[in-house]
């Protein structure tokens, strides 16, 4: 007798061309979930790209895939929200806004919705301690506005005489109101040696810059490049060393650094060697560089 077939296991037919299970490439991280989940929400980026009947259209990736060019981190929160229609964030979460962004991306009205700020009767902003990014939430960002609210009261009619002066001064010193901080860069390489006669050397750089140092000076340096999936929840006033960059490319790095006023204060290197197999004179090197940058 012939056991019947898994449900989970089904294969896609013409009149129904997507498995039970799918694989999903959400830019570069990998979900598995069940169809149904995907067409939840009738009207949906998702449920007009699984309920076509033209399968090829879609893109996927090397390993077929269907791919989706979007933030594969905060897709996690996309997906929960496909399951059951409920949103469920961690406590201060910091990518409200992108989050929101994602939600509109994808068609989700409903979820747009209830990321949006809320606001009181006195028409301001609520509570919601979530509902911004941490870079507003930043206590020299009230101090830049007083700075900036002063300079516009000073009567400009007296702008040739000494109120001039502070007139300046202020409007100066509004613009150069930065936070003051360090932020350790750290770049992890490898490569493989052969033999003393052999020219080339296999050098393989380890596509990973990690970031060290305050939430908010992170995020205000380094903008959409930095990526936060290992440390998603941090309130924007505390320190982290899970932080690391979308690029590979250090002078791209320091680029930014410089831009945002930082300067080298120190380096360290470290580097450790291997064989890498009991028959071969190959050895693997292994390096590890951290660079120290403090703004004033």
């Amino acid at each position: 007798m012939a056991l019947a077939d898994n449900a989970g296991c089904a294969k896609p037919s013409e009149d129904f061309p997507f498995p039970e299970i799918i694989e999903l490439n959400v830019g570069g991280q990998v979900y598995i979930t069940r169809h149904p989940t995907l067409v939840s929400v009738p009207g949906s980026l998702l449920w007009e790209m699984f309920t076509q009947k033209n399968i090829r259209s879609l893109a996927r990736d090397s390993k077929g895939r269907f791919f989706v060019d979007r933030d594969g981190f905060l897709f996690r929160y996309i997906l929960d929200y496909m399951r059951d229609q409920q949103l469920v964030l961690p406590d201060h979460f910091p990518e409200r806004s992108r989050l929101q962004r994602e939600a509109e991306y994808f068609m989700l009205p409903e979820l747009v919705k209830m990321l949006a700020p809320k606001l009181s009767k006195q028409n301001s902003l609520g509570d919601d301690p979530c509902q911004s990014d941490p870079e507003e939430l930043s206590p020299n960002a009230d101090a830049t506005r007083n700075l900036t609210s002063a300079g516009a009261m000073l009567p400009s009619a007296v702008a040739g005489g000494p109120g001039g002066a502070v007139t300046a001064s202020v409007g100066a010193a509004s613009t150069d109101v930065r936070r003051a901080g360090f932020i350790t860069i750290g770049y992890r390489g490898s490569y493989t040696l052969g033999r003393d006669s052999q020219t080339d050397a296999k050098f393989r750089r380890v596509a990973r810059i990690m970031v060290c140092g305050k939430t908010s000076l992170a995020k205000e340096v380094f903008g959409d490049t930095l990526n936060e999936s290992r440390d998603p929840d941090r309130p924007p006033e505390r320190y982290t060393s899970r932080y690391y960059l979308k690029f590979t490319f250090l002078e791209q790095a320091f680029d930014k650094l410089a831009d945002a006023g930082f300067h080298m204060v120190a380096c360290n290197s470290t580097g450790t060697c291997a064989f890498a197999h009991d028959q071969t004179d190959d050895r693997i090197w292994t390096s590890y560089t951290e660079y120290v940058f403090y703004r004033e």
